[in-house]
């Protein structure tokens, strides 16, 4: 049996976007995924928002890979030409019990070395004339993007690069050996692979592929939990020009609005749920949740203008009693195996870190490679 350098499992935007780091900097990259197609879950569906890098803890690697990814994202999409608009984003609050978080949001973005513009109640009017806030803070450098082009994108240049993309193909078990990996696929035409570096970007089922693999250590498997989210359009012609994102809550940033590339505006996702399993399914009878939400910042809803979008969830390594979780980009640092890197809880803002998130597995993976050394130059844009 021939043994791959490198295969990398999961073909959203992080695992693309891994694989075309890795297969320019000179690896034979294998790219499998479950699904008939890259990116169908957690990369499709989420608010395409590039963030500032405003909301995560100093030090922590979301602040840090959000920062630097937003840079990366910006730059790979102008020289790419990827549809992608800077049209920034409003951070408010709607009451005086708000105002403390809000500077604490203030204050965790200078930490992050992210400049926001503060506003009072009149120039957050004048820029958006619908929202009703006592104050807010403005983001610049927030933006929206096309997630499909990027990912159509990262996968091209993966493959001229040299990497191959299998689709229709679970791993649905594993073996660590001496000298790599022993890997067995599902479907309907299973069969068996070795490689001597392995990427498990699988998303919301990372945690599940690591605990199938013989050989890897159970201490090292964070919990699982899975934040199920609505989105809800809206019908019409949208009264926004910017992001508008109220005081996040515990899990997630809130019922806030965003804009796609076409102009149609969304509001969501809230946090409904926390599923034992991934489920898409769109949960009736959310509707005066969501109007009660977003009534607070813009009180001129209309009533019955809000239409069932889709649902998302984001894999978490934290549950809804515990604080917010980091990624996790788990090397043999960590686990101690050999040329493994495993993602863990990338949930938002992966999209908006996905090069940076790269980056860090290439730098993992040439620290610890043992059979030949890498060229150091990695093109992450």
């Amino acid at each position: 049996m021939e043994t791959l350098d490198t295969i990398v499992i999961g073909a959203g935007v992080v695992g693309l976007a891994v694989a075309r780091s890795l297969a320019m900097a000179g690896r034979e990259v294998l790219i499998l995924e479950r699904e008939a197609a890259f990116g169908t879950q957690t990369s499709a569906r989420n608010s395409e928002v590039i963030h500032a890098g405003l909301y995560y803890p100093k030090d922590s690697l979301k602040a840090a890979l959000c920062v630097r990814g937003k840079e990366l994202l910006y730059s790979y999409c102008t020289e790419r030409n990827i549809p992608h608009r800077r049209l920034g984003k409003l951070l408010i609050a709607t009451d005086a019990s708000e105002l403390a978080a809000l500077a604490g949001y203030a204050q965790r973005a200078a930490g992050n070395g992210v400049s926001l513009e503060p506003l009072t109640a009149a120039e957050v009017l004048r820029l958006e004339p619908e929202v009703r806030a006592i104050a807010g803070l403005y983001s610049e450098s927030t933006g929206i993007l096309d997630s499909h082009h990027l990912m159509v994108t990262l996968l091209g240049d993966a493959e001229q690069a040299g990497a191959m993309l299998v689709t229709h193909t679970p791993v649905v078990a594993g073996k660590i050996e001496s000298d790599g990996f022993l890997l067995r696929t599902g479907g309907n035409d299973p069969f068996e692979l070795r490689c001597r570096t392995l990427v498990n970007s699988a998303g919301l089922y990372a945690q599940e592929l690591a605990q199938r693999v013989e050989g890897f250590p159970t201490e090292c498997l964070p919990a699982t939990y899975y934040a199920k989210g609505h989105y809800f359009t809206l019908s019409g012609r949208t009264p926004f020009r910017h992001l508008v994102y109220p005081m996040p809550d515990h899990a997630g940033l809130g019922i806030h609005v965003t804009l796609d590339l076409g102009g149609q505006c969304k509001f969501g996702p809230d946090v409904s749920g926390w599923p034992v399993s991934p489920d898409y399914s769109f949960e009736m009878g959310l509707e005066d949740k969501f109007y009660r939400a977003i009534r607070r910042y813009y009180p001129d809803l209309p009533d019955g203008s809000l239409q069932p979008g889709y649902t998302g969830i984001r894999p978490k390594v934290t549950g809804p009693t515990q604080p917010a979780g980091d990624f996790i980009i788990q090397g043999p640092d960590v686990h101690g195996v050999s040329g493994l890197v495993n993602l863990f809880g990338i949930e938002s803002p992966g999209l908006t870190s996905c090069l940076a998130i790269a980056g860090k597995v290439v730098e993992k993976l040439n620290h610890h490679r043992s059979n030949y050394v890498l060229p150091t130059t990695v093109h992450e844009a």
